[in-house]
């Protein structure tokens, strides 16, 4: 697989087409393929690093069209299409954090390294709210494609190490200091509605 991923990459930074592949791609990658798009957008960015905005723009609205159409494939397609995409545990687990979190979980989902395709199809099975899902979206993607883009534009090469060793785990401490804050917002807010409705 990882054989696989290098020359999908090299052989997509060497074409003439690599912008209409990263945004393919992207597209995909929202909805049923498996290679995240930052795999090839990183190495884009860091060969004109002047372009890397532009990149994470272009990978950001193709990824939320992308999610877009898994979305439709949850809506239209039912339980039994989506099992083809989502085991039963996958989809309880994600309806779970749907419950608790609403359109936050596509927030997470789409920030993270967790799988945000499971996500966008399962937003689309359980109904939510389109528009409130695609500006769900724009948030989650566009905060980890801009931050890997921006980080390329201001430091350039120099960030490489950084991006290949430690740009995961960044995330992911992001991602719970999030999700703390989300918590703890929501307990103080519940406190203090609790606290009014007494008076």
């Amino acid at each position: 697989m990882k054989e696989f991923l290098m020359n999908f990459i090299n052989n997509a930074i060497s074409s003439n087409n690599a912008l209409l592949i990263l945004f393919v791609l992207s597209f995909a990658e929202s909805s049923f393929f498996p290679i995240p798009p930052d795999t090839l957008m990183i190495p884009l960015a860091l060969m004109n690093p002047k372009l890397a905005i532009f990149y994470a723009f272009l990978t950001t609205v193709s990824s939320v069209l992308g999610g877009v159409f898994g979305y439709f494939i949850g809506l239209k397609g039912g339980r039994p299409l989506v099992k083809k995409f989502i085991s039963d545990e996958k989809l309880y687990q994600v309806k779970l954090l749907y419950q608790k979190y609403d359109v936050w979980a596509v927030i997470i989902a789409g920030f993270s390294p967790i799988p945000y395709k499971i996500f966008t199809i399962a937003a689309g099975l359980f109904e939510l709210d389109l528009k409130r899902f695609v500006i769900a979206s724009f948030i989650g993607r566009g905060g980890r494609f801009f931050l890997v883009g921006t980080l390329i534009f201001i430091f350039g090469e120099k960030i490489k190490y950084f991006l290949t060793h430690y740009l995961e785990w960044a995330i992911i401490g992001i991602t719970v200091l999030f999700i703390g804050g989300f918590v703890v917002v929501n307990k103080v807010l519940k406190k203090s509605s609790s606290f009014t409705s007494e008076k």
